[in-house]
């Protein structure tokens, strides 16, 4: 069995359960899963494999909870750029029909590179049309060859305008389809072992893009073979709106009635939540993704993310899709997070100053969402921090960079507090995925170029 050994990194950053943060700190690994944590001279001195990181911080990988792979070929296009949710919606549906296996699996590639460079070792990614033949195996196959894990949701969107929902029915499926695909995926790849590179997840789009019945199904099928649910949900107001005139129902209530809430559930925003709602996920066990950026760019709000982590939620962070954001720049939505809680949190309580002031987001709290956060959204107790019986993902950045010139005092604050970087370096499950800040599994410049003529041939058909 493979081994490695990481030593002499400046700081390495544990998040265990004591958050320990190790000075001249390494780790031992063998096949994949990690054996020691400690001072660099407390562990075995040789191995297959030996990274010294001396002048380095060395973190756990970083963990995306939700994201639209698909979205990369889709970024700052014109008439999306100034729309909020429903309109922007309504402008990129008609682009994304032109959609063909091709650019599934080269915009997940793409996606999962950005991420891979951004500090990310687990994703997740929410696919919900499959025009032209397209299947949730293209993206699964492109995760193979950057060397990411992935959580592969089957998202799916059965109601079109024809019936009252958002999206036109030609990137709409039946229900029946939907069903049967979502087994077949979960029986020839959903692993659930500890060290699982891939689990399938199944993910009716919204509630304004599918019907109950598909809802309660989805949930009785994935109950049945054990993976988790997952769904936008209170992204806007207008979505609370319709589902109000729609449904009867608020958006977190219209969840429960129809046996959406519990701990295989993750929902992605929860912006437009409220006190009861919060402990409605609370006391069931949800989880939520929070998207802070995109919330941002489509001007959706900002959600109660101090609230929610109160309460006992998980929370973890997601840079949602690339049509949206518009990047894949996970250790950048880390310092989003941190910054939008503050400024929520100014808004809130304007008038008070001094120790009276609600104490502010922390870079560690930030960095917490980003890894420990995100693997209990997910459904990980194997990733998430660096510790014995853990996979071996981990990060490490260059702190002899200009960009972190004085900022030394403390280096974990300085990864989330200074301009967002690369990382030099990105192991999943001992595998090096980044190294000297360049990928090692996929050509970047040949995958570029594939991606931008995919992306320029897709809006010239619309």
């Amino acid at each position: 069995m493979a081994t490695l050994l990481v030593k002499n990194a400046s700081l390495l950053v544990t998040m265990d359960g004591e958050r320990r943060e190790i000075s001249d700190g390494g780790l031992f690994a063998r096949d994949g899963f990690i054996e020691q944590v400690g001072p660099s001279a407390t562990l075995p001195q040789s191995a297959d494999t030996v990274l010294d990181l001396r002048g380095h911080i060395v973190l756990p990988g970083l963990v995306n909870t939700h994201h639209h792979f698909y979205q990369t070929l889709t970024r700052s296009v014109p008439k999306a750029q100034n729309a909020n949710l429903f309109n922007w919606l309504k402008t990129l549906y008609p682009i994304w029909a032109g959609l063909t296996p091709e650019d599934i699996y080269t915009s997940a590639q793409t996606a999962l590179a950005e991420l891979a460079l951004s500090g990310c070792t687990t994703a997740s990614d929410h696919l919900y049309l499959y025009p032209n033949g397209s299947k949730l195996d293209d993206e699964i196959e492109a995760a193979r060859s950057v060397g990411l894990r992935l959580h592969a949701s089957r998202g799916s969107m059965s109601l079109g305008e024809s019936k009252g929902g958002l999206p036109p029915d030609r990137v709409v499926d039946s229900e029946e389809h939907i069903l049967a695909d979502s087994a077949r995926l979960i029986e020839r790849y959903h692993n659930p072992r500890p060290g699982s590179m891939l689990q399938i997840v199944l993910a009716p789009c919204s509630p304004f893009s599918v019907t109950g019945e598909l809802m309660r199904q989805s949930a009785i099928m994935a109950r049945q073979y054990g993976v988790h649910l997952h769904t936008h949900l209170a992204e806007t107001e207008d979505e609370e709106v319709f589902c109000l005139q729609k449904f009867g129902y608020r958006p977190v209530a219209y969840m429960q009635s129809l046996d959406w809430v519990g701990p295989d559930v993750w929902f992605a925003h929860s912006v437009w939540v409220n006190p009861e709602e919060i402990q409605v996920y609370a006391h069931n066990g949800c989880g939520v993704a929070h998207c802070p950026t995109s919330n941002m760019r489509l001007a959706s709000g900002i959600a109660p993310i101090r609230e929610l982590v109160n309460a006992g939620v998980n929370v973890g962070l997601g840079v949602d899709g690339s049509a949206s954001n518009d990047g894949s720049h996970l250790l950048a939505e880390a310092r989003q997070a941190m910054l939008l809680a503050r400024l929520r949190d100014a808004l809130q309580g304007a008038s008070l100053s001094g120790d009276n002031a609600p104490p502010m987001m922390s870079a560690r709290q930030a960095l917490e969402l980003a890894t420990r956060g995100g693997a209990a959204v997910l459904g990980r107790s194997d990733i998430g921090s660096l510790e014995p019986g853990k996979c071996a993902d981990f990060i490490a950045i260059d702190l002899n960079r200009l960009d972190y010139a004085g900022a030394l005092h403390d280096p974990l604050a300085a990864v989330i507090f200074c301009a967002p970087q690369g990382v030099d370096l990105n192991v999943v499950h001992g595998r090096i995925i980044v190294q000297n800040r360049q990928l090692q599994t996929v050509d970047t410049v040949e995958l570029t170029q594939r991606h931008n003529r995919a992306a320029q041939r897709l809006l010239a058909t619309v």
